[in-house]
């Protein structure tokens, strides 16, 4: 069985949010090794503060406050935030989590749609964030 682009539409948050947790590894790796970080563990150390629950919850808060997504995102994003999770890791709270998994959600939904644009957009504008941040 094979899926189209509107069965994509169709999938639930986890599953969309499964996928997008795939994503961002990728590009947070991509992104560290390209500016110059080669070293295995200052990888990991740098990545973690990026793709935390924490630092996810973040970037969708601050995005979804900017006005940044399109009402269709803002749909996902809030299947992605309320669907059933199971259970939560126990370094962060419920609400964290929920809007962690609400980010990774319209990642992998613009990824199966090959919204790739849209998803470089998005993601270089949090990379570019997060290597401020780690400047000052």
């Amino acid at each position: 069985m094979t899926l189209s682009d509107g069965d994509f539409k169709q999938l639930n948050g986890t599953t969309l949010a499964y996928m997008g947790d795939a994503v961002m590894e990728q590009f947070v790796r991509e992104h560290l090794i390209r500016s110059g970080q080669v070293k295995p563990n200052k990888l990991h150390v740098a990545a973690t503060k990026i793709v935390s629950a924490k630092a996810q919850a973040g970037m969708v808060i601050q995005l979804l406050e900017e006005g940044f997504f399109t009402e269709q995102e803002v749909a996902v994003i809030k299947r992605g935030r309320n669907a059933n999770q199971g259970t939560v890791p126990k370094n962060t709270d419920v609400q964290t989590y929920r809007h962690a998994t609400s980010f990774e959600a319209i990642l992998g939904y613009l990824y199966l749609l090959n919204e790739h644009d849209r998803l470089d957009e998005i993601m270089k504008r949090i990379l570019n964030n997060k290597t401020r941040e780690g400047e000052g």
